[in-house]
């Protein structure tokens, strides 16, 4: 491969057209006309001396040199985006961008911790994007935030873990239920009311199913339902108990809307993680944000959160569990 006269602009064009092998996407997000994506994408060829991408049928790939091009378009600036955020940091302390991402159940907490740290640091500039579990691995593997806040991870040897605060589950129920005031209710008790329980691939759900198969039992699901939310309202109509964690719970505690049960193994305590890739050259911001939540974050997050059931919590695993 020889470079000769590549330019930065075709760099970030070429690390688009690798990321969505699509010249109408990456006309669309650089905006530019198809066709001068295609000259540019033409002349960069020409300076590399190789076929860079090609066409079968509709369907657009990169070739052999395609690939590396893109990994090293990738790495290029990636580097340059760090470099120019520790300038900015080093110029006028903590400032710039810092892109997070979270899985949905996140959306309790960090909006919090970040407006903790932006008190601090108000010339950052965040951008918290709150989605899917599916949608946050890919945006990890793109490479597209500072720090992807998660809980169940991943099998894969190339990221960057590092734990910065509990999850702690709990079982939950309307405030009449017959149930709320009694102690240490046994597990096997529990799996007899009807349940409400997450869809399949939720950590939460996948967390107390474990559990409950650990002492031979299995819950006795009511409904399913696909979000926190909408397993909160249907059991504050008495529709049935569900296991929630307390991050989504502070207001309805705090209103009498729902009630936390005391029941042995519980709260079952997950944990969340701050992850990137590994390698990643975090800049002067990020690492500045992660520094605050694995120093502090667990600190000013209890300061808000309702008071904790008195039963002696269950850990899980520390590798493997959290968010959901």
């Amino acid at each position: 491969m020889r470079l000769r006269n590549v330019t930065l602009h075709q760099l970030r064009l070429f690390r688009s057209l690798g990321t969505h092998l699509s010249y109408t996407r990456v006309a669309e997000e650089l905006h530019l006309t198809q066709p001068a994506v295609s000259i540019q994408i033409k002349r960069l060829e020409e300076s590399v001396g190789m076929p860079l991408v090609e066409q079968m049928g509709k369907r657009l790939f990169l070739t052999e040199a395609g690939r590396e091009l893109f990994e090293a378009c990738c790495d290029v600036l990636e580097r340059l985006r760090v470099l120019n955020e520790d300038m900015i940091g080093m110029e006028a302390g903590v400032k710039g961008p810092l892109n997070l991402a979270a899985i949905t159940t996140a959306k309790y907490f960090m909006p919090h911790l970040l407006g903790v740290f932006l008190r601090d640091y108000p010339d950052v500039e965040p951008r918290l994007t709150i989605t899917n579990q599916a949608r946050v691995l890919e945006r990890l593997e793109n490479n597209l935030d500072d720090l992807v806040i998660m809980g169940t991870l991943p099998e894969n040897a190339g990221l960057e873990a590092q734990y910065f605060l509990d999850n702690p589950l709990v079982v939950v129920a309307p405030p009449d239920h017959p149930l709320v005031g009694q102690k240490n209710i046994p597990l096997a008790r529990i799996a007899e009311e009807r349940f409400l329980s997450r869809e399949p691939g939720s950590g939460t759900r996948a967390a107390r199913s474990r559990l409950f198969a650990e002492h031979g039992l299995s819950a006795n699901i009511y409904m399913e339902l696909g979000s926190s939310e909408a397993i909160k309202q249907a059991v504050m109509a008495g529709m049935g108990i569900s296991v929630l964690s307390l991050h989504n719970l502070r207001l309805e505690l705090e209103s009498g809307l729902i009630a936390v049960l005391d029941v042995e193994h519980f709260p079952l305590v997950r944990q969340w993680y701050a992850v990137h890739l590994k390698g990643k050259k975090l800049s002067n911001t990020a690492r500045r944000f992660l520094d605050f939540l694995l120093q502090d974050g667990a600190r000013y997050w209890r300061e808000v959160q309702p008071h904790l059931p008195t039963a002696p919590a269950r850990r899980g695993n520390r590798k493997k569990t959290a968010g959901g």
